[in-house]
């Protein structure tokens, strides 16, 4: 039941995440291999880097190609469908919302199911979860979503924490893998929805030459 569970929340976060990929294509309006490079990079990034830290090797794609073929299916539909969608960028985001959170969970339960620490798992989840779209969004000529103001990798932290959590707290697997979801997507989501941020540093101005003199004669 477990490891059923494991593998739908897997391909659901891949056929989303290359929708997205995809997606970004359809906006910078690239050729059909434009678009399977865009959405198979989203799909199995993340998943690559996670087996090649957790030294799974081959990695998942290599032992099994079908998340492969998977990847260039669904890239090539939204090449003949992405005209669809009035907002695509909207679309995108939304989808990405959801790739992220199922991503943070399978990937948590993979590095747990290799032998992984809590800890690591939650970091696994996160990569997993976060560095499809960095590959996408600098192949794709945008500014990685991770190195912005808007919550990406804290609600893939939160997903993929709340998911370990639970099973630290004895919840059933099934359960925490649900709580986990709905709390990644749910931050994402609302985050989407309200324009939530997280502070930006802003660097203090340094001391005039007036107020350093003044400050030597104070003392």
């Amino acid at each position: 039941m477990l490891q059923t569970a494991l593998a739908v929340l897997d391909w659901c976060g891949l056929v989303v995440f290359a929708i997205s990929g995809a997606l970004v294509a359809s906006r910078k309006e690239m050729d059909v291999f434009g678009f399977v490079l865009l959405g198979t990079v989203t799909g199995i990034g993340g998943g690559t880097v996670r087996d090649l830290l957790l030294g799974q090797a081959p990695v998942f794609w290599v032992r099994d190609p079908v998340p492969l073929i998977t990847c260039v299916v669904v890239s090539g539909l939204v090449f003949v469908t992405a005209h669809i969608p009035q907002s695509r960028y909207r679309l995108l985001l939304w989808a990405d919302a959801v790739g992220l959170a199922l991503f943070a969970v399978s990937g948590a339960a993979m590095a747990l199911a290799a032998g992984a620490g809590p800890v690591v798992a939650v970091a696994m989840g996160v990569v997993t979860a976060t560095f499809g779209g960095v590959i996408r969004d600098v192949l794709g000529g945008e500014s990685p979503v991770v190195l912005s103001r808007e919550i990406y990798v804290t609600a893939a932290l939160a997903g993929a924490g709340a998911f370990v959590l639970a099973l630290q707290a004895g919840a059933p697997r099934e359960v925490a893998a649900a709580l986990g979801f709905a709390a990644g997507f749910a931050l994402r989501g609302a985050a989407l929805a309200r324009g939530w941020s997280l502070p930006r540093y802003r660097p203090r101005p340094g001391r005039t030459p007036e107020e350093v003199r003044r400050l030597g004669r104070d003392e």
